[in-house]
């Protein structure tokens, strides 16, 4: 007779069946390339600038000579970081513009364009009605 599996083998045996992981959808859709480059390049200027102003800082308060020097790099820095911010915001707009984006129109856009598009269907339907009434069906060119 075979025995009944304890408590303890059943739990080892549906661990070891366990995926390490479970994927979930992502929450939002990743950056594009030209987008992302611009962000990582602004985070490196943001870091390298903190630690410009902390040096800065630092000089300062032991009063040694580079503190002139490094407030000011630190200035320059902050102007660069404050660029590199706007990169972000500019490529982002670009990509968008450019096709990135599907636009979703509006209620009343969707509304407006389909009031044209039957405009539209009523002046073709009107222009065929001309064509038959005057008996030029039929004829490829005229006589």
């Amino acid at each position: 007779m075979r025995e009944r599996p304890t408590t303890r083998q059943t739990t080892q045996q549906q661990s070891s069946y366990r995926p390490l992981w479970i994927e979930e959808p992502a929450r939002r859709r990743r950056m594009p390339d030209p987008v992302r480059t611009s962000a990582v390049r602004a985070v490196l200027i943001i870091a390298v600038t903190l630690v410009l102003a902390m040096v800065a800082f630092l000089c300062a308060l032991a009063g040694s000579w580079p503190a002139f020097p490094m407030m000011l790099s630190s200035v320059a820095g902050t102007v660069v970081a404050t660029w590199a911010v706007v990169d972000i915001w500019v490529t982002r707009q670009v990509w968008n513009q450019r096709g990135g984006v599907v636009s979703e129109p509006s209620s009343t856009a969707r509304s407006l364009r389909r009031e044209r598009r039957a405009s539209r269907r009523q002046a073709k339907a009107a222009g065929r009605e001309r064509i038959d009434r005057r008996g030029g069906a039929g004829q490829l060119s005229h006589p």
